[in-house]
């Protein structure tokens, strides 16, 4: 049997860590709870870690910027924790890479909720026995490789360009339909799936992350077009690779 999903808690207040550590146990989840980033590095470093929760206001090193050293390395599911509630504070989180946000305080079976919808999202299709490189479901477009099996995008040179969970799901929706006028709800239902909760800006935030991995000039975009008063386009030509 594969073992229960490992959450990685990094929260400065004991009591929250304790709170939410014996909450997701009692769901069958394993939980480490951490206090700072170094705390929170040595645990990614020693453990297999399937989410971070992860705070945003902690001593030293704050929230945001461990949330973007962790997205430049790796594409760990993370749900930011905070007290504030102001929108620049979740767009500012999103646009760092978390997959979702969860205010202070919150009742323990909506985190619950929360943590298995972004599990599910990041658990995508089970890759294929075989060889994987020259597996059908490949995208190709421009001058890029969407590796469906590997869950991973590269460059016409190779290099492998790190994408979030949202990210990922996101370009696999936009490019199985390419040259197709999407709306926001249609891209949400999509990409996230009917049970997620979703912020009004999170996909408008998440093609702006998108545009700077795969556009030449981000401002002038030619790959993922906006379509006013419609949605979004994919424009590039995709072929199956």
């Amino acid at each position: 049997m594969d073992p229960s999903p490992h959450i990685l808690i990094v929260d400065d207040h004991r009591e929250i860590r304790e709170l939410v550590s014996r909450t997701l146990e009692r769901e069958g989840f394993r939980a480490t709870a951490v206090a700072d980033g170094k705390a929170m590095r040595r645990a990614l470093a020693d453990s297999r870690i399937d989410l971070i929760l992860l705070d945003l206001m902690l001593p030293g090193e704050d929230g945001l910027s461990l949330c973007r050293s962790v997205r430049a390395e790796s594409a760990v599911p993370i749900i930011m924790l905070t007290a504030k509630g102001e929108e620049v504070d979740r767009v500012i989180g999103l646009e760092m890479g978390a997959d979702d946000y969860l205010p202070k305080p919150f009742g323990s079976r909506e985190l619950v909720a929360r943590i298995r919808a972004v599990l599910r999202r990041a658990s995508g299709p089970a890759p294929a026995a075989g060889p994987q490189p020259e597996a059908p479901g490949n995208y190709a477009f421009d001058r890029w490789v969407l590796d469906v099996g590997r869950r991973e995008l590269r460059r016409d040179d190779g290099v492998a360009v790190p994408l979030s969970t949202g990210e990922y799901d996101l370009l696999l929706a936009l490019v199985e339909r390419p040259q197709r006028v999407l709306s926001r709800d249609q891209l949400l239902d999509l990409a996230r799936g009917r049970a997620a909760t979703v912020f009004d800006r999170s996909i408008d935030t998440q093609v702006s992350r998108l545009r700077k991995k795969l556009e030449r000039d981000p401002a002038e975009p030619r790959i993922i077009k906006t379509v006013w008063g419609g949605g979004y386009m994919f424009a590039a030509e995709v072929k199956r690779a």
